[in-house]
């Protein structure tokens, strides 16, 4: 078993405030594993931690091997990140906006050029990628910024909330890209959501987390067996003693 990213007790302090209090997980390659819970139980920050952007108060954590906080720049080559909040720069149309990002990971032309056409059939925009970003709604942006991370094929893509504030279609183009992405590529996601029944849908593997602790853990039917529920939101709530 090849493990693609591994944290062993992360602790998390900003001040007073505990983020991550002892968070230890596995996500083994080419799987799709979702960190869920209620907005600040610590899932951006163990993220953000994952991707090298901040560093942990204690515990471990590894990509691929490579420890987060001493080899920083081995994990960047491997991995890309997608903020809840991320944006592409409007006066520029999508295709440009790809083209932009894609010269930062390529050699040559050819190289880019592959890169840009398997990001327009990521997205899925068609035409509209020739009109700038800022004519764009919410979710064709989100389906822009999506493509941007896996475009390049990496072998972690980490997103926070990839459908947040997206409506029912543009969620589910966004949930197809990455599941058959994935299925087609073997690429392995880490990716956070507080929409337990779109987790349901997408990940082989789910952690429950509260107060920046693991409650529970497992495929989403074993934790709807084990709770003797229907979905994962009655899971959560039986487990956190909310029904």
């Amino acid at each position: 078993m090849t493990l693609a990213v591994e944290t062993k007790k992360l602790r998390k302090l900003f001040g007073p405030i505990k983020a991550l209090d002892e968070l230890s997980f596995q996500v083994e390659e080419g799987e799709i594993y979702g960190l869920i819970g209620p907005n600040g139980a610590g899932k951006t920050t163990c993220l953000r931690i994952i991707s090298t952007l901040i560093l942990p108060t204690s515990g471990s954590a590894t990509v691929f091997d490579h420890n987060v906080v001493k080899e920083a720049t081995e994990i960047r080559k491997l991995i890309t990140y997608l903020p809840e909040e991320a944006g592409a720069y409007k006066n520029l149309s999508g295709l440009e906006y790809l083209e932009f990002m894609a010269k930062f990971s390529t050699r040559n032309k050819k190289e880019t050029e592959s890169i840009i056409d398997n990001a327009a059939k990521i997205s899925g925009l068609g035409s509209r990628l020739n009109d700038k970003v800022k004519t764009y709604s919410k979710g064709m942006k989100r389906r822009l910024l999506v493509a941007r991370a896996l475009m390049t094929r990496p072998r972690l893509a980490v997103l926070d909330e990839p459908t947040s504030g997206l409506d029912v279609l543009h969620s589910f183009h966004v949930r197809g890209i990455i599941k058959e992405y994935v299925k087609q590529h073997g690429v392995t996601v880490l990716l956070s959501s507080h929409n337990m029944l779109e987790v349901e849908f997408l990940c082989d593997k789910v952690a429950l987390v509260n107060k920046g602790r693991i409650i529970a853990e497992g495929t989403p039917d074993e934790l709807k067996t084990k709770n003797k529920v229907s979905n994962l939101e009655e899971a959560f709530a039986k487990v956190v003693g909310l029904a």
